[in-house]
């Protein structure tokens, strides 16, 4: 899955999104639903909201180290997708997020 795939998934299909997350990676799954739950949202949401964060508010820095991960990664969907749900659980509490 490239790029692309993974930003219009986002968009059509979150819920297949979170299964997808579920398989790959049980431990930041767990993660997100926790967060999710605490903010009094879905993981799907919170899956949703991750992408278009990212897309929407990750400084240049955070867009290269996604390329140069990407560009080493044996699945780039998979990579792209860990990295924007990681920089949003990582990402400071502004007040309008999680």
């Amino acid at each position: 899955m490239m790029l692309g795939d993974v930003l219009a998934m986002a968009r059509q299909s979150a819920p297949g999104m979170v299964r997808w997350l579920e398989s790959s990676s049980p431990e930041m799954h767990g993660r997100v639903r926790a967060t999710a739950a605490a903010a009094g949202l879905t993981a799907t949401g919170f899956v949703r909201m991750a992408v278009a964060d990212f897309t929407r508010a990750a400084s240049e820095e955070d867009w290269a180290t996604l390329m140069s991960a990407l560009r080493n990664s044996a699945d780039p969907g998979q990579t792209c997708l860990h990295a924007m749900i990681h920089w949003r659980l990582s990402a400071p509490d502004c007040g309008a997020h999680v």
